[in-house]
């Protein structure tokens, strides 16, 4: 396995003070875990732990990482008033709270410039059929997830979109079946 060595100048923000040697597969992980907030071993163990299951005590927690309860709390609470958890929320099956039709939306603006994204942006954070939206790159500028109880809600969402939020193309595709549920981020992973 090749060796990189790394100076308190390329990665000063690790605020290493001598030259130091990580395999890639080590580079890798802290390249991945980077961020203002300095995460170690333990913290991505929790987060692991709580992307799996967020509704753990804390008690449960501690137990798993090896820490005190008290200890274990600290941390939970530094990571998310961090911002590095940003929710704590519940994850509805959609068809048994009546909402049968799940749809990506993919959206073409007509306009790409500020106010055109700012319309656009407006124009889907008031309509709360749609649950997911992202920007992305390619032949069409966002893709959004659209919950919806009847064909015809879908329909009025499509219309807003034109109208109030300067689409000019719009494409629906119904998911048919879950492929694969969301799954957490591999933290502990290396790629392997």
């Amino acid at each position: 396995m090749a060796e990189r060595v790394f100076t308190p100048f390329n990665i000063a923000h690790l605020r290493y003070t001598s030259i130091i040697r990580l395999s890639s597969k080590t580079y890798d992980r802290m390249i991945c875990c980077m961020s203002a907030l300095s995460l170690d071993l333990i913290d991505l163990r929790l987060l692991t732990l709580l992307q799996l299951d967020a509704d753990r005590s804390n008690v449960e927690l501690a137990r798993l990482v090896g820490l005190s309860p008290t200890a274990t709390l600290h941390r939970v609470r530094r990571l998310k008033s961090s911002g590095v958890i940003r929710a704590v929320v519940a994850e509805l099956d959609a068809p048994l709270v009546g909402f049968p039709l799940h749809v990506y939306v993919l959206v073409t603006i007509e306009r790409h410039d500020e106010s055109g994204h700012r319309r656009f942006m407006e124009a889907v954070r008031s309509m709360p059929e749609v649950i997911s939206a992202d920007w992305v790159t390619g032949e069409i500028d966002a893709i959004l997830v659209v919950a919806a109880r009847e064909v015809a809600e879908l329909q009025r969402v499509i219309t807003r979109l034109s109208t109030r939020g300067g689409a000019v193309r719009v494409t629906t595709l119904l998911r048919l079946e879950e492929l694969k549920p969301a799954s957490p981020l591999p933290l502990g992973s290396g790629g392997e």
